[in-house]
Parts: structure tokens; C-alpha cells; sequence
């Protein structure tokens, strides 16, 4: 058995895995909410604020490849502690830094716990959740990346007011130190490692064996594309929605993080929702539906430079669909996860939405750095819409195939 410990219930699981995934995050949410005092006290431009951004994913897609296959050899705990730890150090880096040269090195270092979080989570998930609870589980662990953005927002910008920017900072690594000693001490021993299983042969029918064999790595790789324009307007938004409150709508620093926490509680009841709705069947007609709502989004934001309280109404908006699609997306890779590879399987698709953001986020910065930040928005709405082109010509190929997400196993 190797522990004595007992898997953590089922409540306890979900919140750990939510501020696991808060943390692996946190520190990015940090920059965009804090981002009008970075850029005066540093200083930074707005384009080495989104450069923050390109540098954080950049590391996080090129060594996602590696953390899912290590995830799937050494287990979900080692990796959620590794996960928490890593992101404490950077957190506390960032705090440290006098100038923009140690402040991108730890957003570097911040790449790894983004690289794991989504395959250790899920990972976890397997291991402990049955099959009909998942949805609602990896809905709320998804909703963790939400509630960094909510924490980032609000009660650490205001902190930031009393303590200034470093003293916030440095309380948020203390709080993930302290997430990574109740990970060690509430999950069980991780398992020996799982090999992946080579699809058998199938016995029926002999003359279809490919929709079989390849119900989980085929929709990886879409999902991946998908994630990929997804994450390059998710990343726009995430970065430079409240730079774009305090420089073009004249809102004070602390009403500007309060939109990034708008983001956050709204992508908080969207992912929850959608992916409770992801069943199979219909999971995967949701992606192309919420990435159409992301348009509306950024069309909502384009708006606001010219009637200013539109753009509460578009961060809203964006936490209820552009940020929910990549928790259905996740639901969509483990309900096709071979046995073994769901850490490999979970680590593509987050490779793609790592690479967006680290795409979108200076492309906007151009913009931005003109003023222009109606154009800005208007880009981010091109992104989601081709998005939304990919999920749909997937949803409806996949349709004609025949396939349901329940043949490939949960």
C-alpha cells in the first residue's frame, strides 16, 4: 500500500486541486492587476508588461510536453507539491525584483507550475473521481485559475494600497508554501506509474478500428489549434484589461483590478456551469458556442471606448465564455484519455493555450502602446472567432463520424 494516509474526501480533493491551480497562475494575474503600479514604480512599457506575459507561457507550452510525461511517471502528488512550490519561489522573486530584468527571469520560472497544473489536476481527478462526478469536479478545480484572478484582483490589489505591490506579493508566496505543505500531508502516496495501454485490436467491428483507436489523441490535437486562438485573446484580456481601465476609461488603480476580479468571478460560475453541461454527446458543441459568446466579448470591450461602463459588462462577459472554454476543453480530454496518457493528452491541449498566450498578449501591446486600444479589441475578437471556426468544423466532423466521447473512456 506504501501510506497510510487515506485519498483526500471529496470536497477536500476539489478545493486543494481549485488552489492548486489558483497558484500555478497567480503570479501573472498579479502583473496584469498590478500593472499600472509596475509600469510607474519599475518602470515597465505596457509592451514589456505584456513581454511578462509571452515570457510566462512561452516557458509553460515549450516544457509542457515534458510535465505531462512526468506527471504520468511520478504521479499527482509529487507534482502538485512541486507545482506549489515552485510557484512560491517565483511569487517571492517577483517581489524581490529591483528592475525588469529578475522580474521576467521569475516569470520564466513561473512557466513550470503552468506546464503542470493542468495534468497533475487531471491526473488527479482519474485517480480518485468517478466517472459521473468529473465534470463537476474539474469545473471547479478549472474555476481555481478564476479565483487567482479574483484574489489578484481585489484583495491583493487593495492590499497592495496598505502594503504596496511587494508586500502583496510576498503574502501570496507565503499562502502557496503553505498550499504545498497541505498537499503533502492530504493526498496519498502516489502510485506506481501506469504504462500507456496500446489500443487493442478491435474485435467489432473489424472494418472501423480507427474510431476506436483514435478517439483521444485526434481531439488533443484540435483542441490544441483551438486553445491556441483561444488563449491569444484570453491572454489580451488577461493582461491588459485593467491597463486599459486606468489609461482609456480614466478609472483609478483600484477600480481597474476590480474589473480583473469581474473576470474572475464570472470565469469562477462559467467554468462550473459549462462544464457540468459537458456531457457526452454535447461537450463537444460547447466549444464553438462559448468562443461565438468570447466575440460578443470583445465586441463588448471594443464598445467601452466609447461608452465606458460597457467594458464591466465585457469583462463579465469574457469570464463566462472565453475563459470557460478551456475548462470544457479539459473535460473533453479526459472524457477520451487513454489509459496512461491522460497527463501527455492534457499537457497538448495546455501547450496550445500556452503558446496563445504567449502570442497574443504583445501583439495587443502594439496596439496599446499607440492607444489604440479599440483595435486591441477588435484583434481579440478575430482570435476568438477563429476559435470558434476550429471547434466548429471539429464538432460537426465529428458528428458525421459517428463518434460519442463515452466510446473512448472516462
Amino acid at each position: 500500500m506504501g501510506d497510510a494516509r487515506t485519498p483526500a474526501p471529496g470536497h477536500r480533493l476539489t478545493l486543494l486541486l481549485t488552489c492548486a491551480m489558483a497558484f500555478s497562475m497567480l503570479q501573472l494575474f498579479l502583473l496584469g492587476a498590478l500593472g499600472p503600479r509596475l509600469v510607474d514604480e519599475l518602470p515597465l512599457s505596457t509592451v514589456v508588461l505584456g513581454l511578462t506575459t509571452t515570457i510566462g507561457f512561452g516557458t509553460a507550452a515549450v516544457l509542457s510536453p515534458w510535465a505531462g510525461r512526468a506527471v504520468d511517471r511520478t504521479g499527482p502528488r509529487r507534482a502538485l507539491v512541486l507545482l506549489l512550490l515552485v510557484a512560491a519561489a517565483a511569487l517571492a522573486l517577483i517581489g524581490a525584483a529591483p528592475g525588469p530584468g529578475l522580474l521576467l527571469g521569475a516569470v520564466a520560472l513561473g512557466g513550470l507550475p503552468q506546464a503542470l497544473a493542468n495534468p497533475a489536476t487531471n491526473k488527479a481527478i482519474l485517480a480518485a473521481v468517478p466517472a459521473e462526478r468529473r465534470g463537476g469536479v474539474t469545473g471547479m478545480k478549472q474555476s481555481g485559475v478564476q479565483l487567482g484572478a479574483f484574489a489578484a484582483g481585489l484583495p491583493l490589489a487593495a492590499l497592495a494600497g496598505g502594503l504596496g505591490w511587494r508586500g502583496a506579493v510576498w503574502t501570496a508566496a507565503g499562502a502557496a508554501l503553505l498550499t504545498a505543505v497541505w498537499a503533502w500531508r492530504a493526498l496519498p502516496a502516489d502510485s506506481a506509474p501506469v504504462a500507456p495501454v496500446a489500443p487493442a485490436a478491435p474485435v467489432a467491428p473489424p472494418a472501423r478500428p480507427a474510431k476506436a483507436a483514435g478517439g483521444a489523441a485526434e481531439p488533443a490535437r484540435r483542441l490544441a489549434v483551438f486553445s491556441l486562438f483561444l488563449g491569444c485573446g484570453t491572454a489580451s484580456v488577461n493582461t491588459y484589461l485593467a491597463l486599459f481601465g486606468t489609461e482609456r476609461l480614466g478609472l483609478g488603480p483600484t477600480a481597474a483590478g476590480a474589473l480583473v476580479a469581474v473576470l474572475g468571478v464570472a470565469g469562477i460560475a462559467g467554468r462550473v456551469g459549462w462544464s457540468k453541461a459537458a456531457r457526452p454527446g454535447r461537450a463537444e458543441w460547447l466549444p464553438g458556442g462559448l468562443a461565438a459568446g468570447a466575440v460578443g466579448a470583445a465586441a463588448l470591450l471594443a464598445g467601452a471606448t466609447a461608452a465606458g461602463p460597457l467594458v464591466w459588462l465585457g469583462a463579465a462577459a469574457a469570464g463566462v465564455f472565453a475563459v470557460s472554454a478551456n475548462a470544457v476543453s479539459m473535460v473533453l480530454v479526459m472524457q477520451r484519455a487513454e489509459p496512461g496518457r491522460a497527463g501527455q493528452d492534457t499537457a497538448l491541449v495546455s501547450a496550445g493555450f500556452f503558446a496563445g498566450f504567449a502570442i497574443g498578449p504583445p501583439l495587443f501591446g502594439l496596439l496599446a502602446q499607440s492607444g489604440r486600444y479599440g483595435a486591441g479589441w477588435l484583434l481579440v475578437a478575430a482570435e476568438f472567432a477563429a476559435a470558434g471556426a476550429v471547434a466548429y468544423t471539429w464538432a460537426v466532423r465529428d458528428g458525421r463520424a459517428g463518434r460519442r466521447p463515452a466510446e473512448a473512456g472516462t
